[in-house]
Parts: C-alpha cells; structure tokens; sequence
C-alpha cells in the first residue's frame, strides 16, 4: 500500500484490510471484487490484485508459509527487489538491502552519486550493499529508510541533526540540496473519452467490469468507449453506448490525471423507465457505495448526477426518461 502512497493515505486503509482479513488465508480466500471494493480510493489497483494473488500464493501453494529469502520472495506477485529486501531483512534477518526513495536520496548524498534517477538505481543499491553491517540488517534498512523520511528530506535537509554528516559527502561539498539528481519527466499526454451513465427509476445503475490486465484492471465503471486523442462525435460515441435510447450529453467534462497522462470524459446520462436487456450488470443505489469503483469512476457517476439534479429543478437541457428496452447492436 505505501508504493507511490503516503502514510497517511495508506493508514486507514491498512487498518481496514487488517480488520477484515487478518490472515494471509482470510485473504486469499475473500472474493477479488471486495479486495477491490475495500482498495478503492487508494489508486495503483495492480497493487490490489498483486496482493490478492500474493496472499493465495502463500495461503494455497506454500502452505501459508512467506519466503524467507529475497529471491524467493520475488516470485510472489507483485513484489519486486525493494519489497523482497524489506521483507527479507526486516521479517526473516536475512542479510539484504532495502532502498526506497528515502534510502536512493540519502544514499545519493552520502556518496555524492551525480548520476540522475532512475538511471542511478542499481549503483545505489551496490553502495548499499557496502555499507549494510553483519548483524541487524533490518534495524539497517529502516533506519536508513526513517532518516530519509524524517532527516535528510527532498527540501532543507536537517543536516545539523544527521548522524551521518561528518561522512557525508555532498554535506562536505555543500550540494546536499541539490541531490538526487532527476532526469526530466516528459509532458503526460491528454487522452480524451466518453461515458454513459445509465439510472433507472430506483436510481441503480448500469456497471461494467474492465479487463482483469491493464489500467484500473478488474474494478467496475460506466460503459465508455475507448480513450483516445479527441473527444469521439456523439455519433461516434453513441456507437458505444450500452443501448439505444435519448442520451443527453451533460455539460463540461470530468477531468482526471493518472501516471502517465491525464484523462478527460464526456459523460452521456439517461434515466430508464424500464432496464433494457444488455450484458451489463445493474448495481442497486444503495450497493454503489461499496462497489469496487476507482476515483475517476465515481467522479464520472457524481458528474451525472449533478446534472440529474439540475434537470429536476428545471434546468435547461434536462436528462430525459426513455422506456426504450432493446439492445443496440
């Protein structure tokens, strides 16, 4: 959960997963829907599936037994040569390293490595490597990982409390602030989409499943059509749609950034008198809130209902009731 995520974000979120499954088996043996459900908000959903797919790899092929050591351990889903080393260090007092972006920044420093990040990584982990101590190499790792986080910070380093700074390198030639060196993040490029967001009179609605591989992999979301450089005509888009019938494009666009690019959304609404026959699956109002919906695809369901609210108080360009009940092909 702390990948990419502050502790801050992840607490709740820990202590919820905690309370609901409180063994690797209790997990392994949850339903992948809820795993999601119960992740939702927190963003990177390969994290989630990796740890389900971890916790029935433990539960159910290692007879509950983690690894013990970091090669072994990088064969679980999800966990990669930093995971592997805290684990194996911390948990099981195996002689490994473990550098996150707190350890790669006091790493930079104290050898005062000018090679920019990512590039870096692998020479940070070796000057590692050379300084973890024959015994207590999980009290190495953490301590290397707090002093990052809460001492030798990205802007004004607490040089003056560090126990490291008569061997530190970059203090010595006063550039610690300008360490670790970055290579330049290239502009994210805008992708642009539509979505239909489908109530009917009970106020359900209409949810799809995303492929299990992928971006947000296996998490719900309104029917959209794919993303792409421009925003497709209505014609286009209602090619998409889950069915025919008189969907009325809401005003504005919901906006949301990912990693990689940021993403706009068209969101197209109409309330049904009676659900058409479709392949997709209708979600009672009162289960939505619990379903395994990503940021974007809530804000997309609040964007219409905003304007299902005004609609109803007489605003222009209201949402329309259709009865239409048959498939579009």
């Amino acid at each position: 959960m702390l990948q990419q995520t502050t502790v801050a974000a992840v607490r709740p979120y820990y202590a919820n997963f905690l309370r609901r499954w409180p063994t690797v088996k209790s997990l392994a043996s949850a339903p992948l829907d809820e795993v999601l459900a119960a992740w939702a908000g927190l963003g990177y959903y390969a994290r989630a599936r990796n740890l389900h797919r971890a916790a029935q790899t433990v539960a159910f092929e290692l007879g509950g037994k983690f690894p013990a050591d970091a090669q072994s351990l990088q064969k679980l889903p999800g966990v990669g040569s930093y995971t592997a080393g805290a684990i194996a260090a911390i948990a099981f007092g195996a002689p490994e390293v473990a550098v996150d972006a707190n350890a790669e920044r006091v790493l930079a420093r104290f050898f005062a490595v000018a090679e920019p990040l990512p590039k870096a990584k692998p020479r940070l982990k070796r000057l590692a490597q050379s300084l973890l101590p024959a015994s207590r190499p999980g009290d190495f790792a953490q301590a290397l990982m707090d002093l990052g986080a809460q001492i030798c910070t990205p802007k004004s380093p607490a040089c003056v409390e560090c126990p490291l700074r008569s061997e530190c390198k970059a203090f010595d030639m006063g550039i610690q602030g300008e360490l670790p060196h970055k290579a330049g993040k290239p502009a994210r490029p805008l992708r642009r989409g539509a979505a239909f967001v489908a109530n009917d009179l009970s106020g359900a609605i209409l949810l799809e499943r995303r492929p299990e591989e992928g971006l947000l992999g296996g998490m719900k979301q309104p029917p959209m059509t794919q993303w792409g450089d421009a925003f497709p005509s209505r014609q286009e888009a209602l090619r998409s749609a889950p069915f025919a019938g008189s969907w009325q494009k809401c005003p504005g666009v919901v906006r949301h950034g990912f990693t990689h690019f940021e993403l706009e959304v068209e969101v197209y609404a109409i309330v049904v008198a009676k659900r058409p026959a479709c392949d997709r699956q209708w979600i009672a109002a009162g289960d939505v809130a619990s379903a395994a919906l990503p940021t974007v695809m809530r804000k997309i369901l609040e964007h219409a209902r905003m304007n299902l609210q005004r609609a109803s108080s007489g605003a222009r360009d209201p949402i329309k009731t259709s009865g239409i009940s048959r498939n579009r092909s």
